[in-house]
């Protein structure tokens, strides 16, 4: 999948809780086409999709909750104590995932579009079509704090997660843009607009 794509694409990432969201949902008040990855992951392991068959084959029907669906915060516990398990799990998803994403891209006609990819940097030989890098940044203390919040975890579980991704810095050299996003989510506005124009610009250029 190492093809050119047609559209002009933008991967956003950003380490864990660093407000990726946040900013996704501002391009996509504009009319950016925004494609998930982390949707992209539930919708290939949804029930009678092969995905959810190879997990349950390398897992055991135990992973499953009581409608048949991915158990995913027993899933998630599992693999974060055991890399082994979490190795098996990524070799199931993440092809499945850049498939997914790569069918939106293709499909897309708009100027340009995003990929939100939370582990750019960890994958990052499979995405070298994409044109450009984005990256929403905040420093890990305020990572840790946003995700014990959102998720409802102990510190120990969310510093294990922080500690499962790449580092800040090599995020850092990944990107091409760079949004800080530490303080107040009202400053995501004026940044999102003035990236969005030079987006356009870009994606105008032969």
């Amino acid at each position: 999948m190492n093809e050119p794509v047609h559209a002009f694409v933008i991967a956003l990432t950003g380490g864990v809780a660093a407000g990726k969201s946040a900013v996704a949902r501002r391009f996509e008040a504009l009319g950016v086409h925004v494609y998930d990855a982390d949707v992209a992951a539930r919708e290939v392991v949804e029930p009678g999709t092969d995905g959810l068959a190879a997990v349950v084959d390398a897992f055991g029907r135990a992973v499953l909750d009581v409608s048949g669906r991915l158990d995913r915060p027993a899933m998630r516990h599992r693999v974060f104590a055991d890399p082994a398990a979490r190795r098996t799990l990524e070799a199931i998803i993440h092809p499945r995932v850049r498939q997914w994403l790569h069918d939106r891209v293709l499909a897309d006609t708009a100027p340009y579009c995003l990929l939100a990819i939370p582990l750019l940097a960890e994958n990052i030989g499979h995405y070298r079509w994409v044109d450009r890098v984005l990256l929403v940044d905040a420093p890990e203390s305020v990572q840790l704090v946003r995700l014990m919040v959102r998720d409802g975890i102990n510190e120990t579980l969310a510093r294990r997660m922080l500690a499962h991704q790449a580092s800040r810095a090599e995020r850092q050299a990944l990107a091409d843009d760079v949004i800080e996003n530490s303080g107040d989510e009202a400053a995501l506005d004026d940044v999102v607009a003035k990236l969005h124009r030079s987006y356009l610009a870009l994606a105008s250029k032969p």
